[in-house]
C-alpha cells in the first residue's frame, strides 16, 4: 500500500467526516429505513429506496475516507523550513510573460482544491517546483502550452 503525503489539518478533516457520519449520519439513516418499512409494501416504497441509496452513498463515502486515512504519510507543516520548495511550501510564483502573481500551496492529493489555490504534489506544477528556491525560473508544460514562472517567495505556514 503506498503512503500518500498529507497535511495535519486534512487528516483531522478527514477524521472528523468520518465520525461524524458513523455518529450522526449512520444512525439518521437506520432511523429513515425503520420508519419507511413500518409504511408496509417495500417494493414501492420511495423513502425507503431513498434511505438505502443514502446509506450505500454513506458507506462508500466512510469506505473511501478510511482508505486515505489508512494510507496518509501525515506531515506537519508547521514544523518544516527552509528555501527549498517542498510538500507543505506555499509558493508565490510570477508569470514571467504576463507578470500576473499566482499563490499555490503543495499539498497531498487528496486534499488538492484549485479555488483554495492548493495542489496536488503530483500536479505538473508541483513536480516543477519541488526542490526549487526563489529566484529559480521554471518552465510548466500546460494544455494551453509551456508557461514560464519565477519563484518570488516560499513559505511554510
Amino acid at each position: 500500500m503506498e503512503k500518500v503525503p498529507m497535511t495535519t489539518e486534512s487528516f483531522e478533516a478527514i477524521r472528523v467526516e468520518i465520525q461524524h457520519l458513523k455518529s450522526v449520519e449512520r444512525p439518521r439513516i437506520i432511523q429513515a429505513i425503520a420508519e419507511a418499512r413500518a409504511h408496509g409494501d417495500l417494493s414501492e416504497n420511495a423513502e425507503y429506496h431513498a434511505a438505502k441509496e443514502q446509506q450505500g452513498l454513506t458507506e462508500a463515502r466512510v469506505a473511501d475516507l478510511e482508505d486515505q486515512v489508512s494510507r496518509a504519510d501525515v506531515i506537519d507543516v508547521s514544523k518544516l523550513s527552509g528555501k527549498q520548495v517542498k510538500f507543505g511550501a506555499t509558493v508565490t510564483l510570477i508569470d514571467e510573460d504576463t507578470e500576473e502573481k499566482v499563490k499555490y500551496r503543495i499539498v497531498g492529493e487528496f486534499e488538492a482544491d484549485v479555488k483554495d489555490a492548493k495542489i496536488s504534489i503530483s500536479s505538473p506544477i508541483a513536480r516543477a517546483l519541488i526542490g526549487k528556491t526563489v529566484g529559480d525560473s521554471v518552465e510548466v508544460a500546460t494544455p494551453g502550452g509551456g508557461k514560464c514562472y519565477e519563484i518570488l517567495q516560499v513559505k511554510f505556514i
